[in-house]
């Protein structure tokens, strides 16, 4: 197998590292010919390339890896690449969560393989779990801790009492948090693995604009305490719930009890669960991101390739309703605004911390609480589903 590498990055040069060891005999049935890279000034290495046609055009290189992020151009390096009649693996969500359908007919046309195991959880081999309870089971929920990045931070700010900011800072010099890290934070990247996941657990493309999304830019070390009281610990969760045709996703923060196995998944680590009919509930543990974590999913995937192993197209073929009652339960509200409790009969319980007003409601949806934060217009406000 000769492939071509679209990005030399952290996940780029991960890939081509694992390949390059030879440990196994299918890493020595692989070999890296072309990697596209913005500029070789000052670079040695002789496969790399300025050129994407040098890899598109190239009729030795059957299988590319595109792990540059962003939307364009990899986009059209993955569409020109299935189109050249070349097998496609890619770590890339934001590009697949948009054009996820596309890809596929693309691949299906062209008679080539799609795969995108490195986009949801990195190292963690969710998408190849998921993939095999459906052979057997419908699978009813999807989801967990998707995001590295925002559990070092709740992490670091449980244990350590550290502030959002200050955990957040840490997480960039790290390098598990991008200078700008809003995707993280706010939910967005979540969002994109959910999409995913949840298309194929389904077999259904869920739309963006019916995902409901809440970060944690929020958060405040107050939110933290108020909760280590309780036992437990807050950690931001992606969800996806199918019932006979009625389905529903969402990225919130949760508050678990410290039992629960999601209360103990420590720094930059992510889990991910799913639950079949016979099989059960499941849940797979590991480091979501990273260098060799995210290069070793790439590799695999480019071994099912090699060995020629039956490949499924996902199907987008069902019909689902986004049911918002599929997700209920009560909510913490922070706030420094205050409720007219007597115009509203959710409110379970008020308290009163420094300068903000905490709401426990009664168990409402979460579309109602999405809405809740609409009508109190506070650009500060932060809540969370207790769980």
């Amino acid at each position: 197998m000769k492939v071509g590498l679209f990005g030399f990055g952290v996940v780029g040069k991960g890939i081509y590292d694992i390949i390059d060891t030879k440990k196994t005999l299918n890493l020595k049935k692989i070999e890296v010919k072309k990697a596209l890279v913005s500029s070789i000034k000052g670079r040695t290495l002789n496969i790399l390339t300025i050129n994407p046609q040098e890899i598109i055009q190239d009729e030795e290189i059957d299988t590319v890896v595109e792990v540059m992020g962003g939307i364009y151009p990899a986009y059209n390096y993955i569409i020109d690449s299935l189109k050249a009649g070349k097998n496609v693996v890619t770590a890339n969500k934001a590009v697949v969560a948009e054009n996820f359908e596309e890809f596929i007919e693309v691949a299906k046309k062209n008679k080539v393989k799609f795969y995108y195991e490195p986009s949801v959880c990195g190292g963690v081999p969710i998408i190849e779990g998921l993939k095999k309870v459906k052979k057997v089971d419908e699978v009813s929920e999807i989801g967990g801790i998707f995001n590295g990045t925002t559990n070092f931070i709740l992490d670091k700010m449980t244990k350590y009492s550290a502030e959002f900011k200050e955990a957040l800072e840490e997480a960039q010099e790290k390098g598990y948090a991008e200078a700008d890290p809003s995707a993280d934070i706010d939910g967005i990247d979540i969002l994109r693995k959910i999409i995913i996941s949840s298309s194929i657990a389904f077999d259904f493309l869920v739309p963006k604009e019916e995902v409901k999304v809440f970060g944690i830019r929020n958060i405040l070390k107050i939110d933290i305490d108020y909760f280590k009281k309780q036992d437990r610990v807050i950690k931001l969760m992606a969800i996806g719930k199918k019932e006979n045709d009625n389905y529903i996703c969402c990225v919130e923060p949760v508050a678990f009890d410290f039992n629960k196995i999601e209360a103990t998944v420590p720094t930059n680590f992510n889990i991910a669960f799913l639950k079949g009919e016979t099989i059960g509930e499941l849940k797979f543990f590991g480091q979501g991101a990273g260098k060799y974590p995210t290069g070793n999913a790439g590799v695999q995937d480019l071994i099912e390739i090699l060995e020629e192993k039956e490949y499924d197209y996902p199907n987008f073929n069902k019909k689902l309703t986004k049911d918002s009652s599929l997700i209920k339960g009560k909510y913490y509200i922070r706030t420094v605004k205050k409720f007219n409790l007597e115009q509203l009969n959710f409110i379970e319980k008020e308290e009163k911390i420094n300068d903000y007003n905490i709401y426990i409601t009664q168990e409402i949806t979460n579309d109602k609480m999405h809405d809740i934060v609409k009508l109190m217009d506070d650009k500060n406000i932060f809540f969370l589903r207790i769980d």
